[in-house]
């Protein structure tokens, strides 16, 4: 009879309900546009299973033992160089279990396989387990996945791989190995960063795309590392071998007539309908930056956008079916140590982040540049961070690419099974070091000598296949001399070849690149529609609003709608937002708090105080709406998620994608994004963003860091010209609202326009509620549009003798000075937009201001911060304009920390432009 106690241990196993679904399920029963929630998991195990743990529950343990610990005894290394410790949990005696004994051991809820003597289960065991390929799972928190992956990992070796099927996969190692060495041959001096050493990966991505063809997927998202990625291009995606060649020879990849910077060899990327099974899968394998893994977050959101595209994900009420998958490959050493790694699993699961689990692989060639991996990071495995989400983790020798084909496919049986990522850490190694023209025996010099004296992964495959029967030698060396013949091919024709557009197809067709002047548009909207839809922006009748927001949000809305007056911020941003949506386009917010707003402001999700469900009222404008408003509160990320974003952004056209800081300076957590993707993307890449950026500044005395958003960075990063008038070709738009109606243009405008580009917006703080900072409804009327340059409204041109330029909120700041001090002979205008630079609209200001004799600019950050180094050399190099600076003196930091300091500054600021 067994004990109270082991039976208590038993009863959890029975009947489980998986908590994460309840743990990411975020207030809503019904679901929000992005979010709709799922039903929960029921999982139960066989009574007889439970029993037969319970009878043999020594047996039990021992299995258990293997599946916790055996990875640690297994031969994972394809080189041998790692001594294999003993492993005292696997050891029979330490559960009091004899191998003597003929015992027959009833499998039955214990292992995937027949009954079979103790001798036999340890043989399978140490088969399954301590083999070529190993698994971590026991960490998971779902005794559903555990039971599974038990299951789908020890019955691994019952799936036979078809003869076509292994003599496909040598042909396409022995091809990728032809690969490298034709570039080695023909381009000697040129880093390839090639696969030699790690071609059975090629196996996961045949493995996944065959996956595809069986399953309801039909779009994948890739993103990859420099580390075989020619390879991948060509070998499977069929990139044209001739756009490489010509990289290499440091000929131009982008088409003529077509503004471009390019990029480097390894970046390159292709998007492409491959054929599986008489079934098509689209692939994008999206550029990657040299920041490593910085692409994750990126490839994340623009599968999370097909999703939106398709309707299917989070973005379906009716299915859970995600027909996009998302595949990160990374490389062993970034994705232990780059954080945004673990950024990008933080909002894997969380509501309008999760795209139903990403397939990863990690290319472990177990060494970063020169820094091996005992030295790389803390943890036993490249893998371990996986376990932050409590993901799988597949080891697999790179020497048996079987092996690499059971465990990718295992993987994508559990990712489309559970909506969940996994991880598949695929050990290799690098036959030339960090790249081809390194010498890694300087500083791995056993390692090397390892690598040189075997033979390579390819020709070991070849020759198991062909010593099996199941090939002709001369079948797979007639396949490779084909190859290699179609590459000389390429090579012929590099002179003669010509680019073309690989940019602004299907879902883009309706983009162009813009040119080098500056377009107007219309971006008006009739006043009765404006109405009706201000009124439905808080719109919420059966929803208990909280009395302040009902009273401040709701109310004040609706009384302001009437006469059209005194609109807010936040008012102007719903109308905006609510009149492309009745257009047909989609808005997305995101960042922290944004449904609420940090300054709560915003309250486009509304929160019943008595249920917690969320409401958005602009998502029922009317009743065959097709554009939808997704409010996405963010995790405490910046990276990851304006990555996420940017991602989003290049998927569609058709969709607006903002990103909200919580206060302007918190962006720099994300710079490489920006660095990387958002400023130089389109230049490098060709792929258009209308990213939206809004960053809250204002030098408020909030402090250091919670009062620039840095506009002198953004500015030093456009491309914007001194000495001639910019177009709409600046690679990104950095502009200063002062009114809410800008800002409600400038929002339809990245919509209305038939080109897309990164919007960087100075956004406010204390204008949100400022009574000066308002506007009417007449000004977003039919006709209206954004102006990059407000001039001054209140003061007569001839009475002017000094003109002070300003840009955002400082101006309402100046404009109470100058009417404290009654002066009428100053003239206010404001730069609304920065870059590009509005020469045109700022001259014909100047014009006006025939007697005027002193040109100022004042700003309220500091002298080697804000637009002063930006506008100054134009004003002078293209309007023969030299400013007067004015402003607070050059700091380190971005505002002083002491209350009284920051007063005499403000106070010393106004002194200086009136005097």
């Amino acid at each position: 009879m067994l004990s109270r106690f082991k039976q208590l241990q038993f009863r959890h196993l029975q009947r489980y309900v998986d908590p994460v679904k309840v743990l990411n399920s975020y207030h809503t029963k019904s679901g929000v546009y992005g979010h709709y929630p799922k039903n929960k998991s029921e999982f139960k195990i066989d009574d007889a299973a439970i029993q037969n743990r319970i009878h043999q529950s020594n047996v039990y343990r021992l299995v258990e033992g293997y599946r916790t610990f055996g990875h640690r005894k297994a031969s994972l290394d394809p080189l041998q160089l790692a001594e294999i410790e003993p492993v005292p949990e696997l050891e029979a005696g330490m559960y009091g279990i004899s191998t003597d004994s003929n015992h027959i051991i009833q499998t039955n809820g214990i292992f995937n396989g027949p009954d079979m003597t103790i001798e036999e289960l340890i043989q399978n065991l140490e088969s399954i387990y301590c083999g070529p390929a190993a698994i971590e799972f026991k960490h998971l928190e779902n005794t559903e996945e555990i039971e599974w992956l038990a299951e789908a990992f020890e019955r691994r070796g019952e799936v036979e791989i078809p003869a076509k099927t292994k003599v496909e996969l040598a042909d396409l190692m022995l091809r990728c190995q032809a690969f490298d060495h034709f570039l080695a041959n023909k381009f000697v001096n040129v880093k390839r960063y090639g696969g030699e050493g790690g071609e059975s990966m090629m196996a996961v991505f045949e493995e996944i795309f065959n996956k595809c063809s069986q399953s309801d997927l039909t779009d994948v998202v890739i993103c990859m590392p420099h580390r075989g990625r020619l390879n991948f291009l060509t070998c499977m995606l069929k990139f044209p071998p001739v756009i490489m060649f010509k990289k290499m020879k440091g000929l131009s990849e982008i088409p003529p007539n077509v503004a471009g910077s390019g990029d480097v060899l390894s970046h390159l990327y292709t998007s492409v309908d491959l054929n599986y099974n008489n079934d098509s899968v689209h692939v994008s394998l999206i550029p990657n930056p040299s920041h490593l893994e910085a692409n994750n977050p990126v490839a994340v959101g623009k599968a999370r956008a097909k999703q939106q595209t398709l309707r299917c994900g989070e973005y379906s009420p009716e299915t859970t079916a995600k027909r996009v998958l998302s595949v990160q490959v990374h490389g062993d050493a970034s994705f232990s140590a780059q954080g945004v790694v673990a950024e990008t699993f933080c909002i894997a699961e969380c509501p309008h982040y999760n795209v139903g689990g990403s397939v990863h692989l990690i290319v472990n060639n177990q060494i970063g540049f020169t820094t091996e991996a005992c030295r790389g990071r803390s943890s036993r495995y490249s893998s371990c961070l996986a376990k932050i989400n409590a993901y799988p983790v597949l080891h697999v020798n790179a020497d048996y690419p079987e092996e690499v084909l059971r465990v990718t496919s295992i993987a994508m049986d559990y990712q489309r099974k559970f909506n969940k990522d996994i991880i598949i850490d695929f050990i290799c190694f690098r036959k030339h070091g960090h790249n081809e023209l390194d010498e890694p025996s300087f500083t791995q010099p056993v390692m090397y000598k390892a690598v040189k004296a075997r033979e390579s992964i390819p020709n070991q495959y070849a020759n198991l296949i062909v010593s099996e029967g199941l090939c002709e030698r001369e079948t797979l060396d007639n396949s490779v001399r084909a190859w290699n013949a179609s590459l000389t091919e390429h090579m012929s024709q590099v002179d003669s070849f010509t680019p073309q557009r690989f940019d602004l197809q299907k879902q883009w067709k309706e983009m162009e690149q813009p040119g080098d002047v500056v377009t107007h548009w219309d971006t008006g909207v009739t006043v009765d529609l404006l109405k009706f839809i201000g009124q439905k922006s808080v719109t919420c009748s059966d929803l208990k609003v909280h009395p302040n927001v009902q009273k401040a949000h709701v109310d004040r809305r609706i009384e302001r709608m009437k006469d059209g007056k005194g609109l807010d911020w936040a008012t102007a941003e719903s109308l905006a937002f609510g009149s492309l949506l009745y257009q047909g386009y989609n808005v997305r917010v995101s960042g922290q708090d944004v449904g609420r707003g940090t300054f709560s402001h915003r309250h486009g999700l509304l929160v019943d105080q008595e249920t917690d469900e969320i409401y958005i009222p602009l998502n029922h404008i009317k009743e065959d709406q097709t554009g939808f408003l997704e409010l996405a509160n963010s995790a405490l990320s910046e990276e990851a998620v304006l990555g996420f974003e940017y991602g989003m952004s290049i998927e569609h056209p058709n969709n607006l994608i903002i990103w909200e800081a919580q206060f302007g300076d918190f962006f720099n957590g994300a710079q490489i994004i920006i660095d990387t993707y958002i400023s130089s993307g389109e230049l490098k890449w060709l792929l258009q963003s209308g990213l939206v950026m809004l960053l809250p500044h204002g030098m408020d005395g909030a402090g250091p860091e919670h009062s620039s958003c840095r506009i002198e960075r953004f500015l030093q990063m456009c491309d914007s010209s001194e000495v001639k008038v910019d177009g709409d070709n600046i690679n990104m738009q950095v502009v200063n609202p002062s009114t809410p109606a800008q800002y409600f243009h400038l929002l339809r405008r990245q919509m209305i326009r038939n080109f897309r580009k990164p919007l960087i917006v100075v956004a406010p703080k204390i204008l949100l509620r400022l009574p000066e900072a308002t506007s009417t409804l007449a000004e977003m009327a039919p006709g209206s549009t954004f102006q990059p340059v407000l001039g001054d409204p209140v003061v007569s041109p001839k009475n002017v003798t000094k003109v002070v330029f300003c840009s955002g909120k400082h101006y309402y700041t100046l404009a109470k000075e100058r009417e404290n001090l009654k002066l009428q002979s100053v003239a206010l205008v404001r730069l609304e937009c920065l870059c590009p630079f509005p020469a045109a609209e700022i001259q014909t200001e100047l014009n006006k201001f025939s007697n005027a004799t002193d040109f100022v600019w004042s700003q309220e950050e500091h002298r080697n911060m804000g637009a002063w180094s930006f506008v100054s050399p134009r004003f002078e190099n293209i309007l023969g304009r030299k400013l007067r600076y004015v402003g607070r003196d050059q700091l380190g930091t971005p505002a002083i920390g002491i209350g009284q300091i920051h007063q005499a500054e403000a106070k010393s600021l106004l002194q200086q432009t009136f005097s």
